[in-house]
């Protein structure tokens, strides 16, 4: 049926379409202003709850369907080995920084002088041993040469300290989202679908599933190895001694995840060893630290076989981009998140081509 409108009629229409439009926009917008800072958290709870989901399931088949008992006990082990090392670390690093400071004023701090070996390394040899004999010899004006420098990465380390906190706590909140998705799993799956279906049509469940697979084969490939790879190398840098483990702990975390070999990170560090602690410690701390080095390639075909390969680039976009978006939830996420949409994209590439293979092969001769 057929309706004849005035010139004016149309008009009209076309603005209250028009206001609408910019109501319905506006409340949107304010609505996803307002759930912003809980987005990544959202994100990653959910990463979480389908990395966990398998291992619940066994565990709860195994002690005869105490779901929710296990679920807390997941998330309070977690927590806890999230929140007391973090305690711990944050009072070591302010005692040390304080007692760093009392000795500064004091005059007490003083360096030991380098050894000769440390002349000899390649391209940096000479002004490394220049500057330390310096700073043994007068540690007070050596340093005062490096004031705005040393003022400037103060700042830089106390806002990436505090990055990392804000980071650890967003790790907690997001524990206990998906700890509440995982308790509820049926209905939460059961939405997933809902709106996969919406989005895609008869498929909705197949790519529903393929998410699952891709995220946990990223989660325990990807960030799984790299976490085992960090936390390796920091049970070494503070067997030695070295200063700020957890610092180059995370470097090598990070080199992980996006697929760099750690040795870039623990390579200087052993040459450091060399020169500040004894051979026979030195070339212990040297296996054990290649050994670090090269367990990605004993763990990769255990872990990442079990999924979907994802190509490097991918991942390292993914992590940076999202270190860069929302801090350090966002490497995590960031990782995920475009390894999948890659994933679903060649997916969706490849059923296009099926079809459009199928449509000419059924075309008359």
């Amino acid at each position: 049926m057929t309706t004849d409108m005035s010139k004016e009629e149309l008009v009209a229409l076309a603005i209250e379409i028009f206001i609408k439009i910019v109501l319905l926009g506006l409340i949107l917008y304010y609505a996803l202003e307002i759930v912003r800072p809980f987005i990544i958290p959202v994100l990653w709870a959910i990463i979480i709850a389908v990395t966990l989901s398998p291992l619940v399931g066994k565990l709860e088949r195994r002690f005869q369907g105490k779901r929710t008992m296990i679920i807390t006990l997941i998330t309070i082990t977690t927590v806890s080995a999230l929140l007391i090392p973090t305690y711990m670390l944050s009072d070591s690093v302010i005692g040390s920084s304080q007692q760093l400071a009392q000795d500064l004023r004091e005059g007490t701090l003083s360096v030991p002088p380098p050894s000769e070996s440390v002349e000899s390394w390649p391209l940096v040899g000479e002004k490394v041993y220049t500057l330390w004999s310096n700073a043994a010899v007068d540690l007070e004006n050596t340093l005062m040469k490096f004031k705005p420098q040393f003022n400037e990465y103060a700042g830089k380390t106390a806002s990436f300290i505090g990055g990392m906190l804000g980071g650890i706590l967003q790790f907690v909140v997001s524990l206990i989202i998906a700890a509440l998705f995982l308790v509820n799993s049926e209905g939460s799956v059961r939405v997933y679908h809902t709106i996969s279906r919406r989005l895609v049509g008869e498929k909705g469940v197949e790519w529903a599933e393929l998410s699952a697979l891709t995220i946990r084969s990223v989660v325990q490939g990807v960030i799984g190895i790299a976490a085992i790879q960090g936390t390796l190398a920091l049970i070494g840098l503070m067997a030695i001694a070295v200063p700020f483990a957890w610092l180059w702990a995370f470097v090598v975390f990070f080199l992980g995840i996006i697929q760099l070999p750690s040795l870039i990170v623990l390579g200087p560090i052993i040459a450091y060893v060399f020169s500040v602690a004894d051979t026979t410690s030195a070339t212990i701390f040297a296996i054990y630290a290649i050994l670090v080095g090269l367990s990605d390639n004993v763990l990769k075909p255990i872990l990442l076989g079990r999924g979907v390969d994802i190509p490097m680039l991918v991942i390292l976009l993914g992590a940076i981009g999202g270190m860069i978006l929302s801090g350090i939830l966002g490497l995590f996420v960031g990782s995920v998140g475009l390894a999948l949409a890659y994933k679903l994209f060649t997916v969706w590439m490849e059923d296009e081509a099926k079809e459009q293979l199928v449509d000419s092969s059924q075309e008359p001769v």
